[in-house]
């Protein structure tokens, strides 16, 4: 069995074809433009591999429900060339295989939660912090969705009583996303993070930030693990002002096993920067199962 991965990201597309066991086989990664130049190159690219399925997680916002008239769209992202396209339909006109379709955060829980540092529990976030802030939600095994999926990049965080910056995003003053994400870093001190790393203070206001909205996911969400990813956490110096932090705030409210053993609980990616596309691999994995339970196409998993 031949499987499509797309990692759907604003700068660049990565595309590549695995396996039912999540191995990763080739890949490449193609300039994000217009639909009108992208799509092509994508759709040639799996149409040459001869896939059974292809797994999309993408930017969005998006509509992931199926009783949606537009299930499979990119909606209201501020990309506007994709505003209200039709990804998934598209590809499924083009090749003619079942399509899996996420969030790009939640394809790299999913990848995590199947293969990597959170297969051995039911509950686990994945967050990645780099030039936005991303959170995906595994709940009983499986991606957390509703009214639409979790945007709790966008929480809202008091301000560090010594942070006069007025943050960078342009709906909310205060949220984590504008005070902590990669483009904050560089707006509040005039230099990119990596160019920051001996700075002890950049990082415990980043370190403040993160752990407060850690604390919120927490006590509203209950996860068994929390994993940090992106560029932003490239910088390792921020793990242990995290932990410190986030049990500082929760000042000893919750006592649990998983709290006593912080190194184990909040963690780094284990899957070296695969998750992402193994998470696409698993959601076309899904999309196979469900469209044989739908008795319209059945594929030999053992292939």
């Amino acid at each position: 069995m031949r499987i499509g991965a797309l990692e759907a990201g604003g700068t660049k597309m990565v595309v590549a074809i695995g396996n039912g066991q999540g191995e990763i086989l080739e890949r490449l990664s193609i300039p994000t433009k217009t639909p009108e130049t992208t799509m092509p190159e994508l759709v040639d690219y799996f149409k040459s591999r001869q896939i059974d399925a292809l797994g999309i997680g993408c930017f969005g916002p998006l509509d992931l429900n199926r009783e949606s008239s537009t299930y499979g769209y990119i909606t209201s992202t501020p990309k506007l060339p994709w505003r209200n396209f039709n990804i998934v339909g598209t590809f499924r006109d083009m090749l003619k295989v079942p399509v899996g379709f996420d969030t790009d955060v939640n394809a790299s829980a999913i990848g995590e939660a199947t293969w990597g540092i959170t297969k051995d529990v039911n509950n686990s976030i994945y967050i990645t912090i780099g030039t936005g802030v991303g959170v995906g939600v595994i709940i009983d095994g499986k991606p957390l969705h509703g009214m639409l999926h979790p945007e709790a990049g966008h929480i809202l965080l008091a301000r560090h009583p010594k942070d006069t910056f007025k943050g960078c995003c342009p709906y909310h003053d205060n949220c984590m996303e504008g005070l902590a994400a990669g483009p904050a870093i560089e707006a509040r001190y005039g230099k990119k993070a990596y160019e920051l790393t001996d700075n002890e203070e950049v990082w415990e206001l980043e370190g403040f930030y993160i752990a407060q909205a850690l604390v919120n996911y927490i006590l509203t969400l209950s996860p068994q693990r929390i994993v940090l990813g992106g560029g932003v956490m490239h910088q390792e110096q921020l793990m242990p002002i995290i932990h410190r932090e986030v049990l500082r705030m929760l000042n000893g409210y919750i006592n649990t096993e998983e709290l006593r053993a912080m190194e184990d609980y909040i963690v780094f990616p284990k899957l070296n920067d695969n998750q992402g596309i193994m998470g696409c691999i698993k959601l076309a994995i899904d999309e196979i199962n469900n469209t044989i339970r739908r008795g319209k196409r059945r594929i030999d998993l053992n292939e």
